[in-house]
């Protein structure tokens, strides 16, 4: 894929682009945002961008890439860059925006390392950027297409027709579809777009987790408030807290994500802490609606019985389920119907061959991915789902 000479370039510069990934980045979006506010108006996170995760995020998914081309060249990087894709997808990411960022990401690389920028090292990373960029607009397009999507347009109108209240922070809006349009299909734990205008008339989006599809096209989201005044990281969800009443409508996106629960008769592992919860409970609604006989060991940790948003839910149908046990784990308060503490696996039986799909905090992934390779689980069977840019990307 990538040129010899090119290879050869970025083998050797690598070690110092990669140390200088986080400033690029940095300069990059602070150069393009200030030259096209535009992009902060319902494409980009603004709360991410305070936060530095996107920045992170990007400069990860760069280095990643970059370095599997090496190591591994005549292969893509497709589990890489299929994250990524739907990511950009849930944000109506078009293909000319990758020469915006071209732009901008190459003068923010020349600025920050100055004369080690070569006209043979900036055309080697060039391709590489081209590769990435030329995979992702293929697979982009793909995603669109099969969301019935035309030049990115995902967006339709949906009816807030419930309100439920799950716990003290946590609230599930069952939503209708407005119009005649039919309703593209939804895999269990793929997530959509909200699309909302913040009280300063800016528009941002945020990804929520479809948490229940039920009958007549309807969905449900489950949303958590952000604590803390004034959080940028919780506007969107603050906002829908505050405002959104049965009757009321929202924009959502078609839905898009690729950790998905795949078929087979393979033992299942669901593995959940906090709100990422909504995945595991979609997952269980489609194995309970398709009858399914497969055994499915349920893990939840949460700070406790209270906080534990969907936990009726998702105790209804693990227990619906042929081959259904559940374990909950809560930090706080004495509780008879689960295990106090956090999650711990050294007494849990993992089963032979299992299938593993992971949603929650990142450090919470990283400890029970730990466990679970220890129990005996194929890291390549361990699938996980992260709120937000994913920092994990390319470690895991």
């Amino acid at each position: 894929m990538l040129s010899a000479e090119s290879a050869e370039i970025v083998r050797a510069t690598l070690p110092v682009v990669g140390a200088s990934l986080d400033e690029i980045t940095e300069r990059f979006y602070e150069t393009m945002f200030a030259e096209h506010p535009d992009l902060l108006d319902g494409t980009f996170n603004r709360g991410n961008q305070r936060n530095g995760e996107q920045r992170r995020a990007l400069a990860g998914s760069i280095a990643a890439f970059a370095t599997m081309l090496l190591e591994h060249p005549d292969e893509r990087p497709d589990h890489l860059l299929s994250r990524i894709a739907h990511k950009h997808a849930a944000v109506s990411v078009t293909d000319d925006q990758y020469v915006i960022v071209h732009k901008y990401l190459f003068g923010a690389i020349a600025e920050v390392l100055g004369e080690a920028v070569t006209p043979q090292v900036a055309a080697a990373w060039d391709e590489v950027y081209w590769l990435m960029a030329g995979a992702l607009i293929a697979m982009e397009a793909r995603i669109y297409a099969e969301a019935g999507a035309k030049g990115g347009r995902t967006w339709r109108r949906w009816r807030v027709v419930e309100r439920r209240e799950e716990t003290a922070d946590t609230a599930s809006f069952v939503l209708a579809p407005l119009g005649d349009e039919p309703v593209p299909p939804a895999a269990p734990g793929q997530y959509v777009s909200v699309r909302v205008q913040l009280p300063d008339g800016v528009h941002q989006l945020r990804q929520y987790t479809l948490s229940g599809c039920g009958e007549d096209d309807l969905r449900r989201i489950t949303v958590k408030r952000v604590r803390g005044e004034g959080s940028p990281d919780g506007e969107v969800s603050n906002l829908l807290h505050d405002t959104v009443a049965e009757g009321d409508e929202l924009t959502l996106s078609a839905p898009f994500g690729d950790v998905v629960l795949a078929d087979g008769d393979e033992p299942l592992v669901l593995v959940s802490a906090g709100i990422g919860c909504t995945p595991v409970t979609a997952m269980l609604q489609h194995l309970a609606l398709t009858g399914s006989t497969r055994r499915v060991l349920v893990l939840h940790a949460d700070r406790s019985k209270a906080d534990h948003a969907l936990r009726e839910d998702m105790k209804r149908l693990a227990e619906a389920l042929p081959g259904g046990e559940k374990i909950f784990w809560y930090e706080e308060g004495p509780c008879g119907c689960a295990r106090p503490g956090r999650m711990d696996l050294s007494e849990v039986e993992i089963p032979r061959g299992a299938v593993v799909y992971m949603c929650g905090p990142l450090p919470f992934m990283r400890e029970v991915r730990a466990q679970l390779l220890k129990a005996g689980v194929a890291a390549h069977d361990v699938h996980y789902e992260v709120f937000g840019p994913d920092l994990w990307l390319g470690a895991a």
